[in-house]
């Protein structure tokens, strides 16, 4: 994927949210967002880029320049934080106490 709105395009596809549902979220018309999706590939303002790769869970680097080294780790975050928003409060609590745990013992362990 070389250009802007072929990233765009494919975190589109890959969020699984309607380009209409992308743009509301953004803050932008349908119309707007299919310029920065067309075949000219219109660049959006810098502010309107934020706020897409907001919606998006990526960076405006990446969007912009397709370099981010961080974009997998985040998708997997976001998929996570999906899945931990659906379990119920006493799921979530538990896991939230063993993901504390672990952490502070591995903390432990790099101090020793």
């Amino acid at each position: 994927m070389n250009t802007f709105s072929e990233r765009l395009r494919a975190e589109i596809e890959y969020s699984g949210l309607l380009q209409k549902e992308v743009a509301y979220r953004a803050g932008i018309k349908k119309r707007a967002l299919d310029m920065y999706l067309g075949a000219q590939g219109s660049m959006p303002p810098a502010d309107v880029a934020v706020r897409l790769a907001k919606v998006l869970n990526v960076t405006v680097e990446y969007l912009v320049t397709g370099s981010n080294a961080a974009l997998p780790s985040m998708r997997k975050f976001s998929r996570m934080e999906t899945d931990i928003a659906s379990l119920s409060g006493e799921i979530f609590a538990a896991i939230e106490t063993l993901v504390h745990k672990i952490a502070e013992e591995r903390r432990g362990k790099s101090a020793e």
